[in-house]
């Protein structure tokens, strides 16, 4: 019998047979009806509001620019749809039929692409070819019918460069019609990437390899929330990528299981328990875990840079260096100047910074400063919660934390 706890992937790669030692086997679901399904988690954001009529869901999109808060001490002018970037998340079942009222607020042209979808191609949204563009003031109208599940995403397909740097993509979910295992929570996040000046506040759509910023639901540490489940829930995770740069996803404390693509479900036979995801761009990874094992897990990219804020990547390395009261003297003449540390840079965190600039690594956690920035959070995973609210810092066992020893 496999006994590994967090081995989350047993009942499937066996056939349901065995069962996992602390976790409970996924469920079998029950007939669905078409409206069977456990609504998305997404943390720092929403989802959108539908209507019924005649039989058809009725979703209205509003491409707007607007005002985003990336972490406490840090907001920019952002694009984003309803208020949010990313966009709210898009739910739906197989076999719907789906209209989508589009109205274009921003000051030039756009469109929206379905990311993945199967449908006409005058729907595809790529402005130029599939349609005109939809012009500020206009509103378009798309609609067709579902004919597949997973998860999916849509953006604009005209200035795109611009439009997604700044903000502009969401997530489409489909869920199956007849689900062959029902979770208990499903989360949400997009990555993404930006440039913005230290001291400013409008993201530099043209900058192609060297970002400062990297968020989760365009929010970085430690402004991001936690991704809170009960002991023994099946939690589902969902990473979508339309940024420039692949983002490997690391958990700690637990291997999953890659259970769906931005192409659709992924075969059994091809799963394997795996403790980091990679997701490139234009890519959806939906994975899948028994939370079986109580405690803060960081949850994070594994890009070093992606975990950190604010990064400038043209200066000296001072490592080593014996620097005295030099950069004090740099300060005089270029205000809000800042050297690598001659030890490393994790005593960097709480030094002056310019105004509306996170610093490089920030937070604090249970035993003192978290030094992360960027792409991360933590997964709290708890024994007899009651909800899902924030439940506060972990408290270990005795016993079962490091401890100095000289």
């Amino acid at each position: 019998m496999i006994t590994r706890r967090n081995l989350i992937g047993a009942g499937s790669l066996l056939g349901g047979v065995l069962a996992l030692t602390r976790g409970r086997r996924a469920q079998a679901a029950p007939p669905s009806t078409g409206r069977n399904y456990v609504p998305v988690v997404v943390p720092d954001g929403a989802t959108l509001p539908f209507t019924m009529k005649d039989g058809v869901k009725e979703f209205h999109l509003v491409a707007e620019r607007i005002s985003h808060e990336v972490a406490p001490g840090m907001t920019i002018n952002a694009w984003g749809y309803n208020g949010h970037t990313p966009g709210p998340v898009i739910e739906a079942v197989e076999g719907d039929r789906v209209r989508f009222f589009v109205k274009n607020a921003l000051p030039e042209r756009t469109s929206v692409h379905w990311h993945g979808l199967f449908l006409p191609n005058g729907m595809d949204g790529v402005a130029g070819l599939n349609q005109p563009h939809i012009e500020p003031g206009e509103t378009y109208v798309y609609e067709f019918t579902l004919r597949q599940h997973g998860v999916f995403m849509y953006h604009p397909h005209s200035d795109e460069m611009v439009q997604m740097a700044m903000g502009m993509m969401g997530f489409f979910v489909i869920h199956p019609k007849n689900p062959e295992v029902r979770v208990d929570r499903h989360f949400m996040i997009m990555l993404h990437e930006w440039f913005v000046a230290p001291g400013t506040s409008t993201p530099n759509p043209n900058i192609m390899l060297d970002f400062n910023l990297f968020t989760f639901n365009s929010r970085a540490w430690p402004g991001t929330s936690s991704l809170v489940a009960k002991t023994g829930d099946r939690v589902r995770i969902s990473l979508g990528n339309l940024s420039m740069d692949s983002h490997p996803i690391h958990l700690h404390g637990y291997a999953f299981e890659e259970v769906g693509t931005e192409g659709g479900p992924t075969p059994r036979s091809a799963r394997r328990p795996i403790t980091t995801t990679d997701v490139p761009p234009g890519t959806t990874r939906t994975v899948e875990l028994v939370a079986d094992a109580p405690g803060d897990w960081a949850f994070h990219c594994h890009k070093s840079h992606h975990t950190m804020n604010a990064m400038s990547h043209d200066v000296p390395n001072m490592m080593g260096v014996k620097q005295g009261r030099l950069e004090d003297k740099v300060k005089k003449v270029l205000p809000g100047y800042m050297a690598m540390g001659e030890n490393g840079m994790g005593n960097m965190m709480d030094m002056g910074r310019p105004k509306n600039t996170l610093p490089m690594m920030t937070g604090q956690g249970p035993f003192g400063p978290v030094e992360m920035g960027g792409m991360f959070t933590v997964v709290k995973v708890r024994d007899g919660l009651t909800s899902y609210a924030d439940p506060g810092w972990y408290v270990h066992p005795p016993g079962t934390v490091a401890r100095k020893l000289t």
